[in-house]
């Protein structure tokens, strides 16, 4: 897929206090609707769920600003097939329980009955929403996990198109592939990997596909096998990629596993031997940098989103550096990927609303996603060339995370490497972890 753009002008912390950390999002009430602007018969109405609050929570804890500047930046309505359309958004919290995604859907599609609902960030809340909104006959679009943990964790076949309502467009297991080949061959190294896999839908999506891609690409992979997420004790794992001599270790944990894992690793002498160690779902805030210390010093991570992009967000009406820096003004919180992300997805929508010329007619709009093409925050989405049906690609850019050079955050996210994401600026070059 193509992912240019229109450019635009111009100290530690326990398990207990990282929940609490994440988990107070303004957000969190079920089914909070609200519309800045008059009322008018003719509204595009948007319902939009995710995790605000439990282990996946730090995903949320910018969407209370984000919708209120979507909000307020739509408040006097779109331009839909000639007519003034108002737009209202409906917000509800997963609480990060798929069971709870699940019943929240139907109760909105039931009470609020919206034109469209939007979904994000890792398989426990995209795949319940977007199962709820299939069964619901509403359209769905959502971002944030592995495609291939959406379709085929979905039941989707390749044969045909599995689903007519539900749409997904993220990174995969071949965007994980060209990024670590292209970033890791940027160091020398013995190129033996442990891979730290979790037994989880975004696990089993991993093991099948991108741990089989690596070994054939010529990376020498260590796997013990798959761990129970929020586990307390990672020694098996640490045992083996220690004795198999590993300099680069890849993982997939809840944000709250990875602490717990690399402290020990620290301990026990794996961290000491790495060169690389790779994140992916853990590693993606600062916050969680910040809770590990020293010990959160070039640690790298996949990179979805940053205010280095040369894009724009339609929906917020701000480039993805201005909305990156009126977040921080207006929270005195860092940036975080997931802020254009979740942007990124009210985007779609707005296309997708003048696309389908009829954003009130669901079956106009489920006719119009298959054809979607939108420019939104983080590039280009295209549904017309996914790798899949009710799927396509966006790129990832390689992170590392380094001590700020200045400002008033302790840490500072570098891109790295653009192999699956050409075009991209760099902020930094690659360096390898360095303790002692």
């Amino acid at each position: 897929m193509n992912n240019s753009s229109k450019a635009i002008p111009a100290a530690n912390i326990t398990r207990r206090q990282f929940n609490r950390l994440i988990g107070g999002s303004a957000l969190a009430a079920p089914l909070i609707g609200s519309r800045a602007f008059g009322q008018d018969a003719a509204t595009f109405k948007i319902g939009y769920i995710g995790p605000q609050s439990g282990p996946l929570g730090i995903f949320g804890a910018a969407d209370s600003y984000l919708i209120d500047t979507i909000r307020a930046n739509l408040a006097g309505g779109i331009d839909v097939n000639g007519s003034k359309m108002m737009v209202e958004i409906i917000t509800a919290d997963t609480q990060s329980d798929p069971v709870r995604a699940s019943q929240i859907t139907r109760d909105m599609i039931n009470s609020a009955a919206p034109d469209l609902i939007l979904t994000h960030s890792a398989p426990e809340t995209v795949n319940p929403v977007s199962d709820a909104c299939e069964a619901g006959a509403t359209p769905c679009l959502s971002t944030v996990a592995p495609w291939e943990a959406f379709y085929f964790g979905r039941g989707g076949k390749p044969e045909a198109q599995s689903f007519k309502w539900t749409f997904h467009y993220s990174f995969g297991s071949q965007n994980f592939l060209n990024l670590y080949n292209g970033q890791w061959s940027l160091l020398e190294t013995n190129k033996k990997v442990g891979a730290l896999v979790p037994s989880d839908a975004d696990g089993n999506a991993i093991r099948a596909g991108l741990l089989p891609a690596l070994a054939a690409a010529g990376w020498d992979v260590v796997d013990p096998g798959p761990y129970e997420n929020m586990t307390q004790d990672f020694s098996t794992h640490i045992n083996a990629f220690k004795a198999a001599g590993v300099e680069i270790v890849v993982c997939f944990p809840f944000p709250p596993d990875f602490p717990v894992f690399w402290r020990q690793a620290a301990q026990q002498g794996l961290a000491q031997q790495l060169k690389i160690m790779q994140m992916a779902k853990a590693g993606l805030f600062a916050a969680e940098m910040e809770g590990l210390g020293d010990l959160g010093q070039s640690l790298c991570t996949g990179v979805y989103w940053h205010p280095a992009f040369p894009f724009a967000s339609a929906a917020a009406g701000l480039s993805s550096a201005d909305l990156a820096a009126g977040y921080e003004a207006a929270t005195g919180a860092q940036w975080a990927q997931a802020l254009g992300a979740s942007a990124s997805l009210f985007d779609a929508a707005l296309a997708l609303a003048v696309q389908a010329g009829s954003p009130k007619d669901k079956e106009a709009m489920a006719a119009a996603l298959p054809k979607l093409k939108a420019d939104t925050a983080v590039g280009t989405v295209d549904f017309g060339n996914g790798p899949m049906h009710n799927c396509a690609v966006s790129g990832l850019a390689g992170g590392q995370w380094n001590k700020a050079s200045d400002g008033p955050f302790q840490f500072q996210l570098d891109l790295v490497s653009n192999a699956d994401f050409p075009g991209l600026p760099l902020t930094s070059a690659f360096k390898p972890l360095a303790f002692g």
